[in-house]
């Protein structure tokens, strides 16, 4: 099977064959965006100063180097826990045209809402690989909303085959985690089954 690789800005089309369970990888712009920079947007109605349309975020805090002049170097770049803007997402993705959000474990109802009507993608990148994601990034074309302070900030990043990415929510609205929770409490059932009746003699 070929690589899957979607490059910014994406479109609608790019991503309608793409289901959970995908993996994917990234070319082109991905911008750092988690818990206080959707507080901002949704909640306090203070615009992005960034374009998002086609683009991708990423739930992450990176650890950056500075370099002086404007000048910044990813260290290491590992996902947050994306439930954390649950609340928020669908919104987010209305508001902004966001195509692909980058997290770490899985988003409910409100985001699969956001990804079917808009047409967008939650996807999962590895936990415990932030120091292998750095390598994906190519530079740091800029960064916005610095007084929030380095994790929180809008790093502006230009990647090359960032992932592998886990398709976790497609435009469909279809979710992987919701999916696997019924397949796994089916198994768990039939464990405790059989596993009843081997211990039964126990009072």
């Amino acid at each position: 099977m070929s690589k899957k690789v979607l490059t910014t800005p994406i479109t609608d089309m790019d991503l309608k064959d793409i289901k959970i369970g995908d993996i994917i990888y990234l070319s082109g712009t991905i911008v750092t965006c988690r818990d206080v920079a959707h507080r901002r947007l949704i909640e306090d109605k203070i615009p992005l100063p960034v374009d998002l349309r086609g683009k991708a975020i990423f739930h992450a805090g990176p650890i950056v180097r500075s370099h002086g002049n404007e000048k910044f170097e990813i260290i290491s770049i590992g996902p947050t826990t994306s439930m954390r803007m649950e609340k928020f997402e669908k919104e987010f993705i209305e508001q902004t045209g966001v195509k692909l959000i980058v997290g770490k474990g899985g988003m409910g109802k409100n985001t699969e809402e956001g990804c079917k009507t808009h047409k967008a993608l939650h996807l999962v990148f590895p936990a415990g690989n932030a120091v292998f994601a750095a390598t994906k990034v190519e530079e740091i074309k800029e960064v916005h909303w610095k007084d929030l302070g380095m994790p929180e900030s809008l790093w502006v990043c230009k990647v090359k085959e960032f992932g592998p990415l886990i398709v976790s929510i497609d435009t469909e609205g279809n979710n992987l985690y919701e999916k696997n929770k019924v397949e796994f409490n089916k198994r768990k059932e039939e464990q405790y089954e059989l596993i009843s009746k081997q211990v039964k003699f126990i009072k």
